[in-house]
């Protein structure tokens, strides 16, 4: 039988409907009509990545978009891109790919899950917070923006539960407005994302102004450095402050704006003088009964910067100097989530099999990216390179992987890496458990197969290729790609403002026929140029 639409999707053309199958309900996606198409990519010259990651996959759990469908979902919804290293590229598709898998259409609109089998600690419809912002900032890049509408909806009208872990809800609900302009969206829920930052307030504030969190609500249990008051949530919740802020300033409340400033600007004060370790320059976390910092530097104190908490001119960025130290954070399969150097490092494969003492999460590896590209836009430090940005999201892209026991290597993402071997920790345990039949305790066969825990795409998006959202109507491009990198590439298709950006670089101008260097264009028009790889900016709809 057909479902209908839920009533909370107002998007006005009806582009694209799908009949899943005969066992499958039918339904229809509204994707905004757009003003033009790409303007030098073609959809089918990728259709050959999505083609090869059904037949490598076995869809053991299906939502409402089945690998049948996938292609015809992605061609209608996702930017393209291209670029000479085929890792990035194909690992941008099938990073796509996986998430499409986790859309789900319920009675309460659409949601976006975490794991695809039903696991014993999520919530209404298989929904956990802990990813949720991730989800945000990687699902707003989909032309549709009605899927997380309906999402940021959910956790407050439809029976989500926005605290059970550690969530930068109102955060991630503006980044998706930066994209979209939902302007109606984020001001209806100015007053559930406020009501949700006073029961913050009343369940993890203490006296001295930090909030503290338990490590396993913020997702990360088994950390060295414990529970207490941690960069993460503090950081969180001053992200959630600005936002509530600019929010207040689209509603015209002006009592808010400065009320919600004023937390932000107190957070960022403590967490800078409470929680900054001036003799190992790190960001750490102060155990709730006591005055003294942990002894360890943990991957987490770059929480901070994904939300511009440390205040420019005052050295914070020395930190940074750790992600790319051996003896710190710097592994071949991607950082590890305690420094190599403190005894309470760990790679272990007995106990919990979510380990936060060592691993590489993919969780922590996008906040760091997403911080670290924040550092290099917005701050004058000589802490971190653009080249290091690259060399990061190169491993990241590279971790990707899982060697089947027949020695064919799939496209893959799960729990947590061992930063040293790419070995997929939490499977590798999880699949000997309950007599090698799994364990349905834990998750069933395969919990962790296409995880949607952390962010990739966006990162390529806001990153690499540079495209950083903003509020007014300058377009804002600041690529992190090293100009001696790559002779060119594009992001097309791009859903912004309600028209469709185009990216290109091309240091000759053969390979996309629009000019030599840098050129962003708006619907076909080219809006901005740069014979280098460097940040230019150009107005929506004004050819510069």
């Amino acid at each position: 039988m057909d479902r209908k639409v839920p009533a909370a999707r107002r998007v006005a053309v009806m582009a694209a409907a799908v009949v899943i199958s005969a066992t499958w309900t039918t339904w229809v996606w509204a994707v905004p009509s757009p003003h033009n198409g790409p303007a030098v990519l073609t959809t089918d010259s990728f259709k050959h990545h999505v083609d090869q990651f059904n037949r490598d996959d076995e869809e053991l759990y299906v939502n409402s978009i089945p690998n049948a469908r996938a292609w015809d979902f992605l061609q209608a919804n996702v930017p393209l891109f291209e670029c000479p290293d085929k890792e990035f590229e194909r690992t941008y598709y099938f990073r796509w790919w996986t998430y499409r898998k986790h859309i789900k259409q319920t009675p309460d609109g659409w949601v976006v899950t975490e794991f695809l089998p039903k696991v014993p600690w999520s919530g209404k419809h298989n929904t956990i917070c802990c990813p949720a912002g991730h989800h945000f900032y990687e699902g707003r890049w989909l032309r549709d923006p009605s899927y997380l509408n309906d999402y940021a909806r959910f956790w407050f009208h439809g029976g989500g539960n926005p605290r059970h872990y550690s969530f930068w809800a109102a955060d991630a609900i503006y980044a998706h407005y930066l994209v979209h302009r939902d302007r109606q969206l984020v001001v209806d829920l100015l007053d559930d994302l406020v009501a949700n930052y006073e029961a913050w307030e009343k369940s993890r504030l203490t006296a001295d102004g930090l909030f503290w969190q338990i490590d396993d609500r913020d997702g990360m249990e088994v950390s060295v450095g414990g529970s207490g008051k941690r960069a993460t949530i503090n950081s969180y919740m001053y992200g959630d402050a600005i936002a509530i802020s600019r929010i207040a300033e689209l509603a015209g409340k002006e009592d808010l704006v400065r009320r919600f400033r004023q937390k932000a600007a107190s957070l960022r004060t403590l967490v800078q003088t409470k929680l900054w370790d001036d003799q190992a320059k790190f960001f750490k976390t102060l155990p709730r009964e006591s005055q003294t910092l942990v002894d360890v530097r943990e991957q987490h104190g770059y929480t901070p910067w994904y939300f511009g908490l440390p205040e420019r001119g005052r050295g914070y960025e020395v930190a940074w100097k750790q992600l790319m130290d051996s003896a710190g954070f710097y592994a071949p399969f991607g950082p590890t989530t305690t420094e190599q150097r403190h005894p309470g490092f760990r790679l272990s494969y007995q106990g919990h099999e979510c380990q936060w003492n060592g691993p590489s999460w993919p969780f922590a590896t996008s906040v760091t990216l997403t911080a670290m590209a924040n550092v290099l836009n917005n701050y004058d430090q000589d802490a971190i390179t653009q080249g290091d940005y690259f060399r990061i999201l190169k491993i990241y892209a590279n971790s990707h992987h899982l060697t089947r026991e027949d020695g064919s290597v799939v496209p893959w993402i799960d729990e947590n890496l061992n930063p040293h071997t790419g070995d997929w920790i939490a499977r590798t345990r999880l699949k000997t458990w309950n007599n090698g039949t799994w364990s349905d305790a834990k998750g069933g066969k395969e919990r962790g197969k296409d995880y949607n825990h952390s962010s990739f795409c966006d990162l390529v998006v806001t990153g690499l290729v540079g495209l950083r959202p903003r509020a007014d109507d300058i377009v804002e491009v600041s690529p992190l790609v090293p100009e001696e990198k790559w002779n060119w590439f594009s992001l097309d298709n791009v859903a912004y403002h309600g028209h469709i950006l185009t990216i290109i670089w091309d240091t000759d101008g053969s390979r996309y026929g629009k000019g030599k260097g840098l050129t962003v264009l708006v619907d076909g028009r080219a809006i901005a140029h740069s014979d280098k790889l460097t940040r230019i900016t150009g107005r929506v709809g004004i050819p510069q």
